[in-house]
Order: C-alpha cells, then sequence, then structure tokens
C-alpha cells in the first residue's frame, strides 16, 4: 500500500491541528474565566497549593516516597504559593516566578528519574519471567505528575495576569487603567494568543497572502 500511509499521516497532521486549536480555546477561556473570577480563583489555587503539600507528605509517610525528593516538591510549592501575594498580575523578572519556571522543570527531571530508577531496579531483582514487578501502573505515575508536578504551576499559568502591553514589556509593576481608572489586566495566555495571531497575521501580510486592512 502507497496511498493509505499518506492517508494516515495527513490524518495524524489535522488531527493534531485540530486538538492544538482545542487547547488553545479551553486555555483561553479559562483565562476569561479566571479574569472575571479573580478573588475566587485564588482561593481555589491557595487551597489546592495546600491540598498538594499534604499529599505529597502522606505518599512520603504511607507509600515511602522518598524523603528528598518530597522535600524538593513541598519547597517548589511553597515558591509557587509565592506568586499569589500580587495575584493575579506577574512580573516575568520576578525572580520568585523564574525560580517556578526553573522547579517545574526540576522537579519534572528528578521524579522521571525516581520512577526510572524503580522501574530498573524492580526487574532487575525479578528471577523469574512469571515474577510481578512492584513498580506503580503507568496511571498511577501520570496522575502523580498530573497532579502533585504539573497540576498548580499550569494553574499559575493560566490564571496570572499581566498588564496591557505588548509581550516584551509586561513585566510592570503595577496594571495598566482603563479610562475609567478601574486596573485592567490581561491573562497571560491571551496575551501569548493574541500576539501569536498578530505576528502570524504580518507573516500572512508581508507574503502577499492578506490586504493590510484584513482581520486575521
Amino acid at each position: 500500500m502507497w496511498v493509505l500511509p499518506l492517508v494516515g499521516y495527513l490524518g495524524s497532521i489535522v488531527g493534531f491541528c485540530f486538538l492544538t486549536l482545542a487547547i488553545a480555546s479551553g486555555l483561553y477561556y479559562l483565562s476569561e474565566l479566571v479574569e472575571e473570577h479573580t478573588v475566587i480563583a485564588k482561593r481555589l489555587l491557595t487551597k489546592l497549593i495546600y491540598a498538594v503539600v499534604v499529599l505529597q507528605v502522606i505518599l512520603c509517610l504511607v507509600d515511602g516516597f522518598p524523603l528528598g525528593l518530597t522535600i524538593m516538591g513541598v519547597a517548589s510549592h511553597i515558591v509557587y504559593l509565592g506568586n499569589m501575594r500580587r495575584f493575579p498580575f506577574v512580573r516575568l523578572s520576578d525572580p520568585l516566578f523564574i525560580a517556578s519556571c526553573v522547579l517545574v522543570l526540576v522537579n519534572h527531571y528528578f521524579w522521571f528519574q525516581h520512577f526510572s530508577e524503580a522501574q530498573q531496579r524492580s526487574y532487575s531483582s525479578m528471577s523469574s519471567i512469571y515474577d510481578h514487578p512492584d513498580i506503580p501502573s503507568f496511571t498511577e505515575i501520570a496522575s502523580y505528575f498530573g497532579l502533585c508536578v504539573w497540576l498548580i504551576p499550569f494553574a499559575l499559568f493560566v490564571s496570572l495576569s499581566a498588564s496591557d502591553n505588548v509581550l516584551p514589556t509586561i513585566g510592570t509593576e503595577q496594571p495598566s487603567s482603563r479610562d475609567d481608572g478601574k486596573s485592567k489586566r490581561q491573562g497571560m495566555v491571551k496575551v501569548i494568543v493574541d500576539n501569536l495571531l498578530s505576528a502570524i497575521g504580518e507573516v500572512t501580510r508581508l507574503a502577499g497572502w492578506k490586504k493590510p486592512e484584513d482581520r486575521f
């Protein structure tokens, strides 16, 4: 068969594009929802951080998770909690925000190493192919990463807002104001999506595919 594999590749690309658009639309909607309910979002995120910290401590005490990694996870969530002091506004040059971005990657790397090494030790200790390895299932590992490693950073990324400026200069101390004197905030996701759409529209206009007066 020659044509069917090409159809499969084309379908995969189209499906990936639709999935990406669906995720971007969902994040955009969540960002707008947080803008309308800032107080509720702050309370929810704070409680989520405390809940994840308690969950990590319980996993360490009951299931024997490594103490060092647990302390690192708890400390990371304390750093995430520091981003709530000016919620929902964020300065991209804030040391706490930069540390949060770094800690997400560090936590992911070390926990991935932990589960990988545990799997290798379990398989190497098997004396027979009929032995059942004592390792967490894929669902359990994925659930741990989703709840204890990525949930809070992802929620903060969606919830934090930038001042109403272009992306390279959104790290202002105070948000800009509207004509009525009220502060005007814009979610980071909305800033990224809007700037991305503007960039794509500019490229299409430069390429001659769209007229300058056409909207994207």
